[in-house]
């Protein structure tokens, strides 16, 4: 009633199996191989750029920066104002012998700007042995005098210089000059009544009243009245106001705007 089943081929069964189990093993043995020859590829093609990357820099270092061919020669040190040449080649660090090639010229500029006397910089590089340095000089128009504490709680006096855009300096010492001694700034007038914190040399005053009073330095310079009187003294401590204080004893107020009406005025009643 019943059919009888047929056994299966188990022999047949057992090789399919097997065949499967030895394909998944073989597709492992392919990756790994690929993969053993990747990172052997990836090293060896590392290696090869390190060695020739080292190579080259050896090559650099030999044929151009430290070759005698790009050594500085000549050293051109220009300026527009006091400052001496071998100052400015002290400030820059640079001598006649450095590598032209190997000279930092960033580093340059941004050494002599660090420097308060100094506006702007150009660094020029001329092969094969020529470097020029060309220096704008800010112009002291005006003193400030700032007591700074030293042990003992004394208060011995500081000069500060502004220029006509209110940077502070520290003064021009006599061994970092060119010009005679005789040139100094004792001619300048002295501005008082700015706030201690704002005396900061290489920056910027951010007080209205002393930026009216630089302005009124500049006004008087191009006046009649300059030759006939001197500014000793302007007092910035007033709010909308600039106390003068002349050579001769005179002693004036200015408002902060229009000064050539203001001295032009001065001129018909001296």
């Amino acid at each position: 009633m019943f059919r009888k089943r047929k056994p299966k081929n188990r022999r047949l069964t057992r090789d399919y199996v097997l065949e499967v189990k030895l394909s998944a093993s073989q597709r492992r043995q392919n990756r790994l191989r690929r993969l053993t020859l990747f990172l052997v590829t990836s090293l060896s093609l590392l290696l090869t750029l390190f060695i020739a990357w080292h190579s080259l820099e050896l090559l650099l270092r030999r044929f151009v920066f430290e070759s005698p061919t790009f050594a500085i020669r000549t050293l051109r040190l220009e300026t527009d104002g006091v400052l001496s040449a071998e100052q400015l080649r002290t400030w820059a660090g640079v001598k006649v012998g450095n590598n032209l090639l190997a000279l930092d010229l960033g580093r340059v500029e941004r050494d002599l700007k660090l420097v308060p006397a100094i506006e702007s910089v150009v660094v020029e590089r001329v092969l094969p042995g020529t470097l020029t340095l060309r220096v704008t000089e800010r112009e002291p128009i005006a003193q400030v005098l700032f007591p700074s504490l030293r042990a003992g709680g004394q208060y011995p006096g500081g000069v500060y210089t502004l220029d006509a855009n209110g940077y502070f300096m520290f003064p021009v010492e006599a061994s970092q000059r060119a010009v005679p001694l005789a040139q100094t700034n004792d001619h300048l007038p002295v501005i008082t009544g700015l706030p201690a914190r704002d005396i900061r040399p290489g920056k910027q005053t951010e007080v209205l009243q002393v930026h009216a009073a630089l302005a009124l330095v500049k006004a008087f310079e191009r006046s009649p009245m300059a030759g006939l009187a001197d500014l000793k003294q302007i007092d910035a401590a007033t709010p909308g106001l600039l106390v003068v204080r002349t050579g001769q004893g005179n002693e004036l107020t200015f408002g902060l705007m229009d000064f050539d009406a203001q001295l032009r005025r001065w001129r018909l009643v001296h």
